[in-house]
């Protein structure tokens, strides 16, 4: 079947008076798009990232508009001529397919091989691995793919660091998709931790997927910079914490991620943006961590570290 995508110019403080004239006509479906929403939005959770893609930006840049779709057949043309007459406006209009739009997005994602042993896969797909270990992952659940350059460069440094048998500690987990890498590669246990309560669905369901989820893969929900409780039930005697964040959060942890490490451990860090790493670096350095690798790539950094002697 095919449908007609109509799109209602606004500007943003009429948006909640055209949605409310659409939904009197018996137009249902309504799609919002709105910059103001977009801005406050970033404005409302700017802890969370340091970056937003440039395209992203550009989408939304003066936008204010409503879409809903109608069948693409004489009635709905009439519907459409009706609706017009009603708003007094022209309708923006596109022709659209038919299609299977809860899996159409699979098409965009592929197995990426990632170091010497690790392939992340999405759950659907079944590979040649090559004598890879597979990283199996539900894309569509949370952040965290192995696309982005802050993860590859984590999964990267685990494959070559070869934690076999070491107690690992992932902080800001999400998808679980490092703590899975690293039980994959040989760590004894995995204890993660996102402040997002709805990461340890999709956590505990990409590490069954691996075949490493049980009692070696432990979930906790919570904020560890605000929540000493927390930072109390995670334990310590950790050989590696992860954490692939933002800048303001590193900074913040890197006063207390000792108390985590054994004397030997190590701290691997990502998700600082290109202006923000010579702050983490000097912060690192300042509390007591000694910088062994420093990776950059586009503009993303991730620094592997020991404590200081």
């Amino acid at each position: 079947m095919k449908w007609l995508e109509a799109t209602v110019k606004s500007s943003s403080a009429e948006l909640d008076a055209l949605c409310a004239k659409l939904e009197s006509l018996g137009v249902e479906g309504l799609c919002i798009e709105d910059e103001q929403d977009f801005r406050r939005f970033l404005e409302q959770n700017q802890q969370y990232w340091d970056y937003v893609d440039r395209e992203l930006e550009e989408k939304y840049s003066g936008l204010s508009q409503v879409r809903f779709y109608l069948p693409d057949d004489a009635a709905g043309r009439t519907r459409m001529q009706e609706l017009e007459t009603a708003l007094g406006q022209p309708l923006g209009l596109r022709r659209v397919a038919d299609e299977d739009w809860e899996n159409s997005w699979k098409q965009y994602y592929a197995p990426i091989p990632i170091g010497k042993r690790l392939m992340v896969v999405p759950e659907w797909l079944d590979p040649d691995l090559d004598g890879r270990l597979a990283l199996r992952l539900d894309p569509g659940l949370t952040f965290g793919t192995g696309s982005h350059a802050t993860t590859r460069m984590c999964l990267e440094l685990l494959d070559e660091l070869d934690p076999r048998g070491w107690k690992v500690l992932d902080l800001g987990c999400g998808s679980g998709i490092l703590g899975i890498g690293a039980l994959l590669l040989g760590a004894s246990s995995v204890v993660a931790c996102d402040i997002d309560p709805l990461a340890r669905q999709a956590a505990e369901h990409n590490a069954a997927l691996s075949g490493v989820g049980g009692p070696g893969f432990r979930f906790y929900a919570g904020d560890v910079l605000a929540d000493e409780g927390l930072r109390r039930s995670l334990g310590t005697g950790y050989k590696l914490v992860l954490a692939n964040i933002v800048a303001d959060v590193i900074l913040s942890l890197s006063g207390f991620v000792r108390r985590f490490l054994t004397p030997e451990g190590l701290f691997l860090c990502s998700g600082i943006i290109d202006h923000r790493a010579a702050e983490v670096e000097a912060a690192l350095e300042a509390n007591g961590l000694r910088i062994l690798q420093h990776r950059h790539e586009e503009e993303w950094h991730a620094y592997l570290c020991a404590l200081s002697r």
